[in-house]
């Protein structure tokens, strides 16, 4: 029987004989035989369909032909009476889509007629989702009926409650009546489609997609009727009369568009109108069998009617402000992109970002037809709007702040490699594999292959990878056991993050940038894929490295902050005030640097003090004091390096313990940079410290000791920019202690050598026990450490060191008896500088290495009151690099040497180069 009526026969008519009967015997009632049978929700809304047809049907009575014979010739007749309506296309449209969350609750739903009453549009056709979980409602009614669970009815009676509860808050008077009957009829009818799957056990997918349809179904009528309350006439679309799409073997569906636009068409002819509101999610196939678009339908339907309309924009409202750089939820500094191409929202959407799914922007791709997301909870936000790229590289005015448009990610994947020297050159073996992983319905996320052939790899979700092991060892058994594959490996905890960006195609460096910065985060990649589009480089990495991954590359492309967890060893004198320095500037280095250093952790040598997000600076002692636990350096460590929003750590050791320097190589393994002032690693036993440099070197974490020597003077980055750039080092020669160049500035006239020791001893100058920088140790350190800088390979104990502790003193019972018996020895150096005085010299107390001889001193000499060394002031350093460069006249480093502000700050600026190799502006 041809039916020219827009009402799309039931699928009911080709359901097997069985599903009727299970349908019947749910109604009470017996089977009968019928041509066609109409949905049960389109017999209601029909104006062709008169009421004794709805009885017939509910009480299972045959229906005649005559009946459909009558509705066919009264069609007809309303079809000439139409037929000069025509379908008017193109920019006088606009589209909307609300998803469930929009339509959520009678409130929501009031405001969404609001927005499209206020839409000043020529012609509004709007898509709207179920309510808010309604979908997962209706799936859940189908799991509990063929689950045999007789709860399905209670469940059914709160879906039932809900749509009541919203139609009483916006409507009233017929339109109420109205809405609950119809709501009371399509209740009755699930009921008993839902006891015919009681009665089966098992639910075909044509009765599965014809229940969950009703969630649309109900918030389409109830937000036009919102609409026409507001004073604008619109007509409602129960888009199964209208779309037609095609099942495809993926549990997805292509629409047929020639169709589609054809019933579009007529379903205008019969009900035209400015404003439409239609359902999402729901179609049929073309055999009339109700079905869906799937899961994020609603965005299709939108993306398909506007295609079909040639729109002038589809607007997307949801309940973000449009789409991010990266998740939200795992990098807080992502920012909202104003403009993606469709090949960009394309990328970002398969990798899982919360854009739109991929097919949706498909039907809008090929009218250039923009996709808006907006913010239906703050209208003020600008929103996403995806078009074609204009190519161009500016916007606003602005060039646009990364190559890199967006980050997203897949968690939960497995990788699975195959590999064996038979797959080489042999034809089929990838097509082979990959038809395995088919035959168990498998998706493959990423595949990346070796230019060899040796050796295939990809990525699946961890749930389906054990099908796909078990099918590949049984399909290629044979090989494996002949030796032509070597193995079929499973990497599991896996995650795969994807970089997008349609301007990524063609620029150098991209890929290198992005790299580097997962490497400098001390995250591990286990394969790489990209397209020959260059739109999309995608790597796979541990599951547990995902966040700081993201955040590592996100922060690496300047869209946000380079964070930094720092970790404080030490809060004594250096460290305390290298604490104050950072609370000072903390704010001017995230405005005008961005750059945000966190400190995680403080600890001592008995308390520590640990944070989840950052110690208030402005009371770091008090807070020690009081909320300080008992110290545990294994547990601080794990502490700061393990909040994974933090891509980054540093530990910075402001002590002089050679116990916390033993703990630099497990640190630096882990993928931890160290910054510090301590001497006691680069000065100590020769093999640990190859050890340690050949690490740092080979990896990408970083060791900065720059205060080792020189406090805050550039000493060691001096030294390797002359010897990076080829020059030749031959000497240094230096006064590296700022105690000892206090000292004898000031040791001069006929002052005692103990006086001046014991006025650098109260200005803070010495150590608390002044023999610690008399000894010249101190300085024997330094120069041992600027030997092994230029290439020398020597101990501590190669070193001779003049000490300026007299013999009998070198055991004094404490720092007190020393000074006090010190003056017992100052004439010893009161001669030696009458001497040097004699003849127009002074003393200084230098240390000195000799590369060309291999070899290094520390000794008290004389220079000649002209010489640089005898122009020092105060406590200042001054250091002398010889080289084949700077062989006549030496390059001198001359500035302050000592104190806690100075060596804190050359430790601070150790930090922030850290902060600009790792991502900050330089």
């Amino acid at each position: 029987m041809a039916f020219s009526s827009p009402i799309s026969p039931s699928y009911s008519s080709h359901l097997s004989s069985k599903d009727k009967e299970l349908y019947f015997k749910a109604k009470g009632t017996k089977l009968f035989t019928v041509n066609k049978i109409y949905p049960f929700s389109l017999l209601q809304r029909s104006p062709f369909l008169k009421a004794d047809f709805s009885s017939q049907w509910e009480r299972g009575e045959s229906l005649n032909f005559s009946i459909s014979a009558a509705v066919t010739s009264k069609e007809y007749s309303l079809d000439r009476a139409l037929e000069n309506t025509q379908l008017p296309k193109g920019d006088c449209w606009s589209v909307h889509k609300f998803g469930g969350t929009c339509v959520g609750t009678s409130e929501r739903i009031g405001n969404v007629a609001e927005i499209i009453t206020a839409d000043q549009s020529e012609r509004k056709l709007v898509v709207v989702s179920a309510m808010s979980k309604v979908t997962d409602m209706m799936y859940d009614l189908i799991y509990k009926a063929q689950s045999r669970d007789d709860s399905y009815l209670t469940a059914l009676d709160a879906v039932r409650e809900k749509h009541k509860l919203a139609a009483v808050d916006l409507l009233e008077g017929d339109d109420l009546t109205s809405f609950l009957s119809k709501l009371h009829h399509d209740v009755n009818n699930l009921k008993a489609m839902l006891r015919a799957i009681y009665i089966a056990g098992h639910a075909t997918e044509s009765f599965s997609d014809f229940v969950v349809g009703h969630g649309e179904l109900w918030s389409a009528q109830l937000l036009s009727s919102a609409v026409r309350k507001n004073g604008v006439e619109c007509k409602w679309m129960d888009t199964r009369e209208v779309l037609v799409v095609n099942p495809t073997s993926s549990n997805q569906v292509d629409p047929d568009y020639l169709r589609s636009e054809e019933r579009l068409e007529k379903w205008y002819s019969n009900n035209p109108s400015k404003t439409i509101i239609a359902t999402g999610f729901i179609a049929t196939t073309p055999q009339n069998i109700p079905t869906t678009l799937k899961r994020d339908g609603s965005d299709f339907s939108a993306a398909i009617m506007g295609a079909l309309l040639k729109a002038r924009q589809v607007t997307i409202w949801t309940d973000v402000d449009g789409v991010y750089s990266a998740d939200p939820r795992k990098v807080s500094e992502a920012v909202i992109l104003k403009t993606l191409s469709y090949q960009e929202a394309w990328e970002m959407s398969y990798f899982g970002a919360n854009v739109l799914h991929p097919r949706t922007i498909v039907p809008v791709m090929q009218y250039d037809i923009p996709i808006v997301i907006k913010n239906i909870f703050n209208l003020s936000a600008p929103g996403t709007m995806i078009c074609r790229s204009s190519g161009n590289e500016y916007e606003d005015g602005q060039k646009l702040e990364s190559l890199v448009k967006g980050f997203a990610t897949i968690d939960n994947v497995a990788l699975v490699n195959v590999e064996g020297t038979g797959m080489a050159g042999v034809p089929g073996t990838a097509s082979a594999i990959f038809s395995a992983v088919k035959d168990v319905g498998a998706n493959v996320v990423m595949i990346s292959q070796a230019s060899s052939e040796h050796s295939v790899c990809f990525a699946v979700p961890e749930k389906e990878v054990k099908a796909v092991a078990d099918v590949l060892e049984s399909r290629f058994g044979q090989a494996l056991s002949a030796g032509r594959l070597s193995q079929i490996a499973v990497i599991p905890n896996c995650s795969i993050l994807a970089a997008v960006g349609q301007r990524m195609a063609s620029t150098p460096g991209v890929s290198a940038t992005l790299f580097t910065a997962l490497a400098k985060a001390n995250i591990n990649i286990r394969a790489i894929a990209q397209g020959c589009t260059e739109y999309n480089i995608t790597v796979v990495v541990k599951r547990e490295d995902c966040v700081r991954a993201l955040r590592a590359v996100h922060s690496k492309f300047y869209l946000s902050r380079t964070i930094i967890a720092v970790g404080i060893v030490g809060p004594g004198l250096i460290g305390g005030t290298l604490l104050d320095q950072l609370k000072d500037q903390r704010a001017v280095l995230k405005e005008k640097f961005n750059i945000d250093l966190r400190v995680m952790g403080i600890t001592g040598s008995r308390t520590m003090l640990l944070s989840e997000s950052g110690i208030d600076l402005s009371r770091w002692r008090e807070l020690l004091s009081l909320k300080g636990e008992m110290a545990d350096m294994n547990k601080f460590v794990r502490h700061v390096r393990g909040n994974h929003f933090i891509p980054n750590t540093v530990m910075v050791d402001c002590t002089a313990d050679a116990d916390i320097a033993g703990h630099y190589y497990g640190w630096l393994q882990r993928g931890i940079h160290v910054v510090t002032p301590n001497k006691k690693a680069n000065s100590g036993p020769l093999d640990q410290y190859l050890k340690l440099r050949a690490l740092q070197r080979q990896s990408y974490t970083h060791y900065f000791y720059e205060a080792t020597v020189g406090a805050g003077l550039p000493i060691i980055s001096t030294l390797r920019g002359l010897l990076e750039t080829g020059d030749k080092i031959l000497r240094i020669e230096g006064i590296f202690s700022g105690t000892l160049s206090y000292i004898f500035n000031n040791f001069t006239g006929s002052r005692a050598f103990s006086q001046v020791v014991e006025e650098a001893k109260e200005a803070g100058y010495t150590e608390p026990d002044p023999r610690d920088d008399l000894s010249g140790t101190d300085v024997a350190r330094k120069v041992i450490i600027l030997a092994r800088e230029s290439g020398l390979q020597l101990e501590l104990s190669d070193i001779p060191v003049q000490s300026l502790v007299p013999e009998p003193l070198r055991a004094s019972a404490s720092p007190e008896e020393f000074m006090q018996q010190l003056p017992q020895f100052d004439q010893q150096l009161a001669t030696q500088r009458q001497e040097a005085e004699d003849i127009g010299e002074v003393l200084r107390y230098v240390g000195v290495v000799d590369v060309v001889n291999g070899k290094g001193t520390v000794e008290l000499k004389r220079y000649s009151k002209e010489h640089p060394f005898a122009q020092l002031s105060g406590s200042d350093n001054i250091i002398a690099f010889t080289t084949e460069r700077y062989a006549k006249q030496p390059l001198i480093v001359r500035g302050p040497g000592a104190g806690a502000e100075v060596t804190a700050g050359g430790v601070f600026c150790d930090i922030l180069r850290l902060a600009s190799y790792l991502g900050a502006p330089s």
